[in-house]
């Protein structure tokens, strides 16, 4: 009885995650304080331009290291470290909300190494075919691309989950229809926004990923195929 007592009525979330989103939260109050001249005086106004030079993905450089066959980590760092930086305030709420809630089923399933290959090869795939299928001069930041690979993940759980209790598998993608739709309108609303690009291949890396972090998932889909 004396045990049961001990036990947080509160499921925590996995420690890997809140790691990431107090990156998220601390690099914006960074930004937020330095707009309002709390902390650097006036240079302390530009850092967020200045992190976008320094941090952000740019279509034009991954250009320029396609062609030229360099690849220097000062560019390549890139790949990772623009999801760390955000626009404002708000897209940095929406991107931590969206990473705290996935990343805990994804963190609890996959363990904190599953978790951080999901988030930063689907940042790192979704830069790559932004890069490579748009001609994109405005840079790529945000940490909505690796988002959406916790939403692949968390759509291969429910696709897996639904599969072995025989209902409809298409019901789990529901949630990036949504997300999907949702983008078109804003778009059509406020402006073409190509991040989309970058986040749906995010989506996919993540959703393939999961295939793979799952013992016997590709032999079992494998062999449901040929059944068919």
């Amino acid at each position: 009885m004396s045990g049961s007592q001990n036990v947080s009525p509160v499921n925590p979330l996995p420690p890997v995650v809140v790691a990431l989103a107090l990156v998220f939260i601390g690099v914006e109050l960074i930004f937020q304080a330095g707009a309002r001249g709390i902390v650097g005086g006036q240079e302390g106004v530009g850092w967020r331009i200045e992190a976008v030079r320094e941090y952000a993905f740019f279509g034009v450089v991954f250009d320029w290291m396609l062609d030229t066959g360099r690849y220097p980590l000062e560019h390549l760092k890139r790949f990772v470290t623009y999801p760390f930086i955000h626009t404002s305030f708000l897209g940095t709420a929406m991107a931590t909300v969206f990473l705290l809630a996935l990343g805990k089923m994804v963190g609890e399933i996959f363990g904190a190494l599953g978790f951080l290959l999901i988030f930063f090869l689907s940042a790192i795939v979704g830069a790559a075919a932004h890069g490579l299928l748009l001609d994109e001069v405005r840079p790529l930041i945000g940490g909505f691309p690796a988002v959406y690979g916790l939403i692949g993940s968390y759509t291969f759980l429910l696709w897996f989950s639904l599969s072995g209790k025989g209902n409809t598998q298409f019901k789990a993608f529901s949630l990036i229809a949504i997300l999907m739709g949702l983008q078109l309108v804003f778009g059509l609303l406020f402006g073409s926004n190509k991040n989309w690009v970058a986040d749906i291949f995010g989506f996919a890396t993540g959703f393939l990923i999961s295939f793979l972090l799952v013992p016997g998932t590709l032999r079992r889909v494998l062999e449901r195929l040929r059944r068919r």
